[in-house]
């Protein structure tokens, strides 16, 4: 695949670029995930040299009740990560913002948890250790997008085509202080989020998430990412400064231009997200 990675890449690339729709890659070839991060690194290397910066990572599948939501198609269920980019995150002042979905290919909207790292970890860092290295944490919309007709694929696809990044759309940092952090996993599994859709004619609620347990937790999700990345000698490790998103606490729903998503939270202090498309 290390051959191939790079073809594959720039096609992922154009289909970007040009808003199309393209075969899955697994269906070319036997795909696994570590060819499809491999493709992922190509992706990384070519975007940095055209002038993206990556800033951080986003988490996806980390939840366990979305497997059964999305339209994947195998059994190699595992969490995954992609790169986020100094293109691709914005932050929203006052917790509002307006967000273009031009060239976004089937987007769907994803409430999440952000956290900024402001330690980097230790390479064995445990759970409290790692909730230790955290500046802040923010609500978060990512806009998620899959060049793979009707949103079917498999786990490696997915990670070839950015891990389904788009944009991230970030609320106002709250900083972490040391109780907080000693306490956040049962603080988050505490919590819970509603997400509803606005248009001229209609206010729906379309959907309620919170975490199951601690292990479905957004720092669970981050702990196994830095486990992960300790076996991926290719991609940097965890860094202080970066900005990681955890996962999506509702199904991944719909969205087009026209609509305005808002967010509110229970159980943590955190202020929701309003957010219209054009």
């Amino acid at each position: 695949m290390s051959s191939q990675a790079s073809r594959y890449a720039h096609q992922l690339l154009d289909a970007r670029a040009h808003s199309k729709l393209i075969p899955l890659i697994s269906q070319s070839e036997p795909l696994s995930v570590d060819d499809a991060y491999d493709i992922a690194y190509s992706i990384r290397n070519i975007r940095v040299a055209q002038g993206e910066q990556p800033i951080g990572r986003k988490i996806g599948f980390s939840v366990h009740k979305e497997w059964s939501r999305y339209g994947v198609t195998d059994d190699a269920r595992v969490p995954i990560w992609a790169p986020v980019y100094d293109t691709t995150v914005r932050f929203a002042e006052d917790n509002h913002g307006t967000q273009s979905l031009a060239g976004a290919v089937q987007p769907r909207i994803e409430p999440e948890i952000v956290f900024k790292l402001g330690k980097t970890p230790a390479p064995d860092a445990s759970l409290d250790e790692l909730a230790d290295c955290l500046e802040w944490m923010a609500h978060g919309f990512e806009i998620v997008a899959c060049p793979f007709a009707n949103w079917e694929f498999t786990v490696a696809d997915s990670i070839a085509a950015f891990g389904l990044h788009g944009t991230l759309i970030i609320g106002e940092p709250h900083v972490l202080s040391s109780a907080t952090k000693h306490h956040l996993p049962q603080i988050l599994a505490g919590a819970s989020v509603s997400l509803s859709c606005n248009t001229e004619t209609s206010s729906v609620l379309r959907a309620a998430g919170f975490c199951n347990d601690e292990m479905d937790s957004p720092l669970h999700a981050l702990w196994h990412l830095h486990q992960l990345l300790q076996k991926q000698s290719q991609f940097r490790q965890l860094q202080a400064g970066e900005i990681i998103t955890t996962g999506t606490w509702t199904d991944a729903l719909p969205i087009k231009p026209g609509q305005t998503w808002i967010t509110a939270f229970s159980g943590v202090t955190l202020p929701g997200l309003t957010v219209s498309f054009v």
